[in-house]
């Protein structure tokens, strides 16, 4: 009995639709015309004899089974993936396309001068990156949207390996001649009802609230901004204090304000910048040289980080 089996390319279809939700935005994202990608889905349904989405002019709504078959082809085509990687590990390493996502609070101010240095080590390399929020990074990497992350640790990001690359330590930002005299500052004396902090899904604001051990921080922290670079701007127009990490700092964040900037004083004063990937991707060795390669990087551009 010869079996018929769904292609690469209509189980690519079928995720693409399931993400965009929308056949237009799905075919663009696939490289295809619209009624191709269309064509191809009639087709998978065809070959497995069911619906698996259910067509109107306003919406796509997959159904239940649907719903399932896509989960299966997202894990189908990830192995896929990774067969392809195999067989490319085994010749140059840090050859050809690498998809590398990186979270905002880290990609603005460590990407500029990492990647000319990168480029120059490694000049067969072609790195693809793409700035997400820490959860969005990590759900891009398991769906085998990302080969790794430049993530901020600690943080669930499921069954990953990790390669540890500095520790990043995190300043408290005052207005100009607000800051305390001391050289660092201590977490009791940060005024809670001044305090600004990053909106959810940026995993720095979790690490800053940690390495101060103070919940009533969250609860009443007086605004949220949506990146570091609007934080800056409130504290330099005198509407309270936030966290920096040393990386932005390096990176000239403060330069033409007035902010004044000092260590926090913490046992877990710092976040740990790291390089990870799925713990069943075959590429972990090329993984680590690009790890020894971001080391040895980063001592040149964040002085006052710790390299592991």
């Amino acid at each position: 009995m010869i079996v018929h089996l769904p292609t690469i390319k209509q189980l690519q279809y079928l995720v693409a639709l399931r993400r965009f939700g929308h056949f237009g935005k799905a075919a663009e994202a696939s490289f295809v015309t619209q009624s191709t990608l269309s064509a191809g889905l009639r087709e998978l349904e065809a070959l497995l004899g069911i619906t698996l989405v259910e067509r109107t002019r306003r919406l796509v709504r997959f159904t239940a089974l649907g719903e399932k078959i896509a989960d299966k082809a997202i894990l189908v085509l990830r192995e896929a993936e990774e067969l392809a990687e195999l067989a490319r590990a085994e010749g140059k390493p840090l050859h050809g396309e690498l998809r590398m996502g990186v979270i905002p609070t880290i990609a603005p101010f460590l990407l500029p001068a990492m990647l000319p240095r990168l480029r120059t080590q490694w000049p067969s390399l072609k790195l693809y990156l793409r700035e997400e929020t820490s959860q969005a990074a990590c759900e891009a990497l398991h769906r085998g949207q990302l080969d790794c992350v430049l993530l901020a640790l600690p943080f669930g990001c499921g069954d990953v390996d990790h390669a540890p690359l500095f520790e990043d330590r995190l300043y408290v930002a005052y207005p100009h001649g607000e800051a305390p005299s001391d050289q660092m500052i201590d977490v009791d004396t940060i005024d809670e009802n001044r305090l600004l902090l990053l909106e959810d899904g940026h995993c720095l604001k979790d690490h800053a609230l940690s390495a101060c051990n103070r919940p009533e921080l969250r609860a009443n922290a007086a605004m949220m901004g949506t990146s570091l670079h609007t934080l800056v701007q409130m504290v330099d127009n005198g509407l309270g204090l936030t966290f920096i990490p040393a990386m932005a700092i390096e990176a000239g964040i403060l330069e033409g304000t007035g902010v004044d900037a000092k260590p926090l004083r913490s046992d877990h004063g710092f976040r740990r910048i790291a390089l990870i990937w799925r713990r069943s991707s075959p590429r972990e060795n090329e993984f680590q040289l690009l790890a020894d390669s971001l080391r040895e990087i980063v001592r040149e551009l964040v002085p006052a980080s710790s390299t592991n």
